[in-house]
């Protein structure tokens, strides 16, 4: 703490804000596959499955759109510390005993957590403008990107953690501790966060909860079916395919989603300097363009190699999921850069809310579909959504603003 106090004040807070989302990913992450995993074991349905996350998903929409005004009105700091909250009450709600964890019961659990991750998470891309001046847009992409991959490499571990709780405690002991753990750091934010962090100078209208960007909209619209495209094979497809067909434990499971998670991020991390940093270029339409195209084949060319019998299905399965993993972290990487450049410093959150309920919208499609698809096709018909999907996100980015900055 004594260390903290010296730093300067935009990266304490800088430090405080990606520390509090470090913590909400982790059990985020764990809480995705603890229910996965749990409710496949109870013999629940791939579509089942996919419907005990659609308020999850459906809350998320509604929580961006709505989060950003909040955020406007309130403070960050407020939003932020609400979303922290609302994740330890979610987490309660399943700790009942196993005859009261009903269908509908885990459904309103996780809407509960949908809205509180929505909320950390549109308050953590928010602060990350307001830190950084706006003739920086080389430091705004790296922290953007350090913030974004971090994140995401947590929430590798936290399918691990998932997974290995889900084996050493159990569902309910797994989710109780998670609670406990997620409170302390809850009383910790309300304490250090900056008070008045994104708090609009003009109190927005809450018609103005509709982005007038041009530049915002059109990202918006590629960014829902590019999640949509991971998120149709991903979250119910994938980890009920390794269980089902290579017999994968809980370990494995969690072991393996977790890795490609934590690659994910990392991958993440270092966006900037694969996407024209080192040359002093900060990326635009052409970029997100050009990285989507190359993204577009390699679901399609996965359905086709699980089609073969001359390459076993879990080489197939498994390189290309890294590939995949690789191509796809740059391309929200470079999203998450756009939108926050994209955003207007006043009222940041009401932008950055707005591209995140489509975000939310694409990931509510993509988990919808990868339970039906999958249970009515299989894995492969998910692969081939997923390549339509990334090559319209692709040919959407064709309208997003080209320029050619220097930092």
């Amino acid at each position: 703490m004594h260390m903290l106090s010296k730093l300067a004040p935009e990266i304490r807070q800088y430090l405080l804000v990606t520390g509090n989302y470090w913590a909400f990913t982790l059990t985020d992450g764990a809480l995705r596959m603890l229910v996965v995993l749990h409710f496949h074991e109870l013999g629940y349905s791939p579509l089942e499955i996919a419907l005990l996350f659609v308020f999850y998903e459906f809350f998320g929409v509604v929580t961006n759109l709505v989060g950003g005004w909040l955020g406007a009105h309130l403070g960050l700091n407020r939003t932020m510390n609400i979303g922290l909250g609302l994740q330890v009450v979610a987490l309660l709600m399943l700790t009942v005993p196993a005859t009261m964890l009903t269908v509908p019961w885990v459904m309103a659990a996780q809407a509960l957590s949908g809205i509180a991750k929505d909320l950390n998470k549109m308050s953590a891309k928010s602060s990350i403008k307001l830190l950084v001046t706006d003739g920086q847009q080389g430091t705004l992409y790296k922290w953007v990107a350090v913030l974004t991959g971090s994140k995401n490499a947590l929430k590798g571990v936290g399918f691990f953690l998932g997974g290995a709780l889900l084996a050493w405690l159990g569902f309910t002991g797994a989710v109780l501790a998670m609670a406990a753990v997620l409170a302390v750091i809850w009383l910790a934010s309300l304490a250090l966060l900056k008070k008045d962090l994104g708090k609009a100078k003009s109190k927005p209208k809450f018609r103005e909860i509709w982005s007038k960007s041009r530049a915002i909209n059109v990202l918006s619209a590629a960014r829902l079916f590019l999640f949509g495209a991971r998120d149709v094979w991903f979250v119910v497809a994938l980890p009920v395919y390794l269980t089902s067909q290579f017999g994968w434990d809980f370990w494995q499971v969690g072991g393996f989603l977790a890795l490609w998670v934590i690659g994910y991020g990392i991958v993440q991390s270092f966006a900037p300097y694969l996407t024209g940093k080192r040359r002093g270029q900060v990326p635009d339409g052409r970029a997100a363009f050009g990285w989507a195209l190359s993204l577009a084949w390699l679901p399609a060319a996965i359905a086709m190699g699980l089609g073969t019998t001359e390459v076993s299905a879990q080489t197939v399965l498994i390189g290309g999921l890294l590939l995949f993993g690789a191509l796809f972290a740059v391309n929200s990487s470079l999203h998450s850069y756009l939108i926050v450049s994209y955003a207007k410093e006043d009222g940041v959150s009401l932008d950055v809310g707005f591209y995140y309920m489509s975000n939310a919208l694409g990931r509510l499609i993509g988990t919808l579909l990868s339970g039906w698809v999958f249970q009515a096709y299989g894995l492969e018909a998910c692969l081939w959504v997923s390549s339509t999907f990334v090559l319209l996100a692709a040919l959407i980015s064709v309208a997003l603003p080209r320029h050619a900055e220097t930092t």
